[in-house]
């Protein structure tokens, strides 16, 4: 028999995931895997199950928000034989769930981990640790994980501005440097992300629509500080926009990068806090990961 290796967050999205615990259990029995059972307890745990047990299993699936796949993914890239992966999003953002089209209905995606394609994904690096989608640092790095919810459902898009709007008073430029492609980039920065993903803060399309999740290249934004205060609300306006003001928004793709302040950064990998660092190297995996998910185009 098929073994699978099922880790939930038993804490996140309110606990979504325990509603239809059983009913997900009984999915995969059905489907003829033998089921071991993991409830996370406190951070990093999922990272350390798939390391030390992930090599032993057919399909590891877990259910939580990004930052449970982003242990779960972390783990996998210790070990030299990776199994597949099903994610079942059961958080409150989301974002790579929403990347590759996977729905926030439990038993929807969890009939996709069965029946869905099992499809590769490239993986960030940042230094020692890893990212599924986004790195980011500056005023608005946690804007979109400190918007509730519920305002977020009422008033879209207009509810980042809001929550954004409330740091103004303390953003503080940052002077960051960037080597890539044999280029260099330098500035003052008021927020900049290097990402993988369609959607990131609950914003499809923040970083264009030209976006592959398995060509090796990330999507590298960064958000110039204004010379005017004035100049903020049109900033937050062409953050969210399609089309980005190059006045306002400096856009690359890349590979890897070198990333090089003055004083240590506050960075946050996949939503969570990741460290702060002066000098860093980026790199991208490419295809690292295989999960399951609809067909893409």
């Amino acid at each position: 028999m098929k073994k699978l290796l099922f880790i939930f967050n038993p804490f996140s999205g309110k606990g979504k995931i325990k509603n239809r615990l059983s009913d997900v259990i009984y999915l995969f029995n059905q489907n003829g895997y033998e089921i071991t059972i993991q409830a996370t307890q406190r951070k990093e745990e999922a990272t350390s199950i798939v390391a030390k047990k992930g090599g032993k299993y057919d399909l590891i699936v877990c259910s939580g928000g990004d930052g449970t796949l982003n242990e779960v993914v972390s783990g996998l890239m210790t070990l030299k034989k990776k199994p597949p992966i099903g994610y079942i999003p059961a958080g409150s953002t989301n974002d790579f769930g929403a990347s590759i089209g996977l729905p926030k209905n439990v038993m929807r995606a969890a009939e996709i981990v069965m029946k869905g394609e099992l499809n590769p994904y490239d993986v960030g690096q940042f230094g020692n640790r890893y990212f599924v989608y986004v790195a980011a640092f500056g005023a608005f790095s946690d804007v979109s994980y400190m918007t509730p919810q519920q305002t977020k459902n009422l008033i879209g898009h207009q509810a980042y501005v809001l929550e954004a709007m409330k740091k103004i008073g303390t953003i503080k430029p940052i002077h960051m440097l960037m080597e890539y492609n044999d280029q260099v980039v330098e500035g003052d920065y008021l927020f900049g992300m290097i990402s993988n993903a369609t959607s990131v803060g609950g914003i499809k399309g923040i970083v264009g629509s030209n976006v592959s999740m398995d060509d090796g290249l990330f999507e590298v934004m960064l958000v110039k500080h204004p010379e005017n205060p004035l100049e903020f609300p049109m900033i937050l306006s062409n953050l969210l926009a399609k089309e980005k003001d190059p006045k306002y928004i400096v856009m690359f793709k890349c590979a890897n990068l070198k990333i090089h302040s003055d004083e240590p950064v506050s960075w946050t990998l996949d939503g969570e806090f990741g460290g702060d660092c002066c000098d860093t190297d980026v790199v991208i995996h490419k295809e690292a990961v295989c999960i399951a998910s609809l067909k893409k185009n």
